[in-house]
């Protein structure tokens, strides 16, 4: 199974302050007993170990140009908080290359990608305090069908695998033809994002051999790995009045996307709305 969240090198750059004054645009009604969320599925903007990548040239004026846009599209949310795809117990480090580069608009290397990209260009907009880390890191065997003699079910598991319109190299593929903003438009929709829940874990349920569960129990530890993400967002101290924006990797945006929508805490607010 391929891992589909994936990208190329960020080495770092400049980038040139722009205005504060955001217009707050809020397309969705609200609740107000609830706190609206804004969850972006995104790309990792800077180098991963993951098979296929969707492609980012961080040296392309224009990309990074584009990737300032989309920021002040964002930032119509005015976020209070925002949480990314970081351990928690590097919140200090984070805060502090954070506040950085509030000040001098320098992007820090440690935090390259996405974080720096989106995450404190939009915080810088909106005057968001502090940025919240809520990833947990747990190993999964997504490759497990290549190290057992899958009895379970292979057809079908095979016949994903090269179908031409499933199959992760085709959806990487396809994002790849697209501009940044495009891409996160596509990666945002509801197809997409069960697709990356497909892709990332439902399909080793068609992996094992008899009686066992090989694929199903590697599943299963991502899926926990998302709950304990999950339950890192409910430590973050907010009130009803606070709006939170989610930056994570596209498959955890998918499962955070199932655990919202149900949420007696949480009102999602469309994505799609932001990326116009």
């Amino acid at each position: 199974m391929k891992n589909t969240l994936l990208t190329t090198a960020f080495l770092g750059l400049t980038l040139i302050g722009l205005g504060q004054d955001v217009k707050e645009d809020s397309p969705t009604p609200r609740d107000s007993r609830k706190i609206q969320v804004l969850n972006l599925a995104t790309f990792h903007m800077r180098p991963t170990p993951d098979e296929n990548s969707v492609e980012f040239d961080n040296s392309d004026k224009e990309a990074l140009m584009e990737t300032r846009q989309i920021s002040r599209l964002l930032a119509k949310f005015k976020p209070t908080v925002i949480c990314v795809e970081i351990e928690p117990s590097e919140n200090d480090k984070l805060n502090r290359a954070y506040n950085k580069f509030v000040i001098d608009s320098i992007s820090d290397k440690i935090y390259a990608g996405e974080i720096n990209l989106l995450a404190f260009e939009i915080g810088r907009l909106c005057k968001v305090d502090s940025i919240y880390g809520i990833n947990h890191k747990m190993n999964y065997d997504y490759n497990i069908n290549d190290k057992i003699t899958n009895t379970l079910d292979p057809i079908t598991f095979e016949a994903y695998n090269e179908n031409p319109l499933m199959s992760a190299p085709s959806k990487m593929t396809l994002l790849n033809t697209m501009n940044t903003l495009d891409k996160l438009r596509t990666i945002n929709m509801e197809d997409f994002l069960d697709f990356l829940i497909i892709e990332n874990a439902d399909m080793l349920t068609h992996v094992g051999t008899k009686n066992n569960f090989e694929g199903a129990d590697e599943a299963a530890k991502f899926y926990q790995r998302n709950l304990r993400m999950y339950s890192n967002l409910n430590r973050v101290p907010v009130t009803n009045r606070d709006r939170i924006l989610i930056i994570m990797g596209g498959s955890h945006t998918a499962f955070f996307r199932e655990f919202l929508k149900r949420s007696p805490k949480y009102e999602v607010v469309n994505a799609g709305d932001y990326l116009k």
